[in-house]
């Protein structure tokens, strides 16, 4: 990929895709887009997914390690620089009763959905973990921390945004909706976990807090920092998977299953830890957080550039009813099981 003759291609296919990113950047920063609260990297996926299917044939074969290189090791690394959005402090002050929300809804929806994926809708495991990934900690972003564990292909990560796009849309409008109607009743403090442990995108529960009690309200605050709890739940979830698939997975006679760490996953705790212990000015998180968001952009914008839509029907609707079902859950089980861990707590 970086041999001599081959590296001068490579980075034009890096430079490449980095131009769509600042594309998607920008455009997230257009005032009709930003109200809808769309992500930087929702916007690159898309804009990926337009250049695969139109204009892929009009550029050069040999850039495609680069773009592969975007989407494979600038991922690893952005997870990793992820790590600076969350403190343990932040992490305490959810409390145990985040927390015990948080691992509850994260484990019984990865669970739920997987087996679901597989058993009754026939899914490939690849598709239906990154699927169960997306719905069960922190959309987008999951999705891409969990495809190089399970080592799925970029249309499959693709789809698996796709239902987290849908359906934390659909939560973003339906929770304020149902709150407000008198359906959810929860103090301010109650719903601000319920919808931290419940919607997807870190983006969507800002937006479906503010919906509710405006920007900077106690709800809102408290379902951020239980969101963060899911976010970093990804580590232990992605370490238990990878030990699975090892085991699970056939080898050739003679050798044996390794079970790997995966090492992103580790410099994604380092870095909370490093974040949380050693002094560093808001005005350098600020640079690292810009820096990792155009990284995230950057993979996101490479997956959808090897997403061709006629890989879809492959998958058909199965992905779409799994993430509903799991919406579902969410939605109710995550309702009822957020009252009952107050309560007991």
């Amino acid at each position: 990929m970086f041999s001599a003759e081959k590296r001068n291609d490579t980075f034009k296919g890096i430079i490449f895709v980095a131009i769509f990113a600042f594309a998607a950047i920008a455009i997230a920063q257009i005032g009709a887009v930003k109200a809808l609260q769309l992500s930087p990297l929702i916007i690159g996926i898309v804009l990926g997914i337009i250049y695969a299917n139109t204009l892929r044939h009009h550029i050069p074969s040999q850039w495609g390690p680069g773009i592969t290189f975007s989407g494979k090791t600038l991922l690893r690394l952005a997870i990793v620089l992820y790590g600076f959005r969350i403190t343990l402090t932040q992490l305490m002050d959810v409390g145990l009763e985040g927390l015990v929300v948080s691992i509850l809804m994260v484990s019984t929806t990865f669970l739920l959905g997987s087996y679901i994926g597989i058993k009754f809708f026939g899914m490939d495991k690849d598709l239906a973990f990154l699927t169960a990934a997306g719905s069960s900690v922190c959309g987008a972003a999951a999705v891409l921390a969990t495809e190089p564990v399970v080592k799925g292909e970029d249309y499959k990560s693709a789809i698996a945004v796709s239902t987290v796009v849908l359906y934390g849309t659909i939560a973003m409008f339906l929770y304020p909706i149902l709150y407000k109607a008198g359906i959810f009743h929860m103090d301010a403090k109650t719903m601000g976990i319920f919808i931290g442990g419940t919607v997807h995108e870190v983006a969507q529960v800002v937006a479906t807090g503010a919906g509710i009690a405006g920007p900077g309200s106690e709800m809102g605050n408290s379902a951020v920092l239980v969101k963060m709890t899911r976010v970093v739940l990804i580590a232990p979830l992605l370490l238990v998977l990878g030990f699975y698939l090892a085991k699970t997975t056939k080898v050739t006679s003679g050798e044996k299953a390794k079970v790997g760490v995966p090492l992103f996953v580790l410099g994604f705790l380092a870095m909370i830890i490093v974040n949380s212990y050693i002094p560093i000015s808001k005005e350098i998180i600020g640079v690292i957080n810009s820096v990792d968001t155009f990284l995230l952009t950057m993979a996101m914008t490479a997956l959808g550039m090897g997403t061709y839509i006629e890989k879809f029907k492959t998958s058909g609707a199965a992905p779409i009813y799994v993430a509903g079902i799991m919406f579902v859950w969410l939605l109710v089980g995550g309702y009822f099981i957020t009252k009952g861990v107050v309560a007991i707590l």
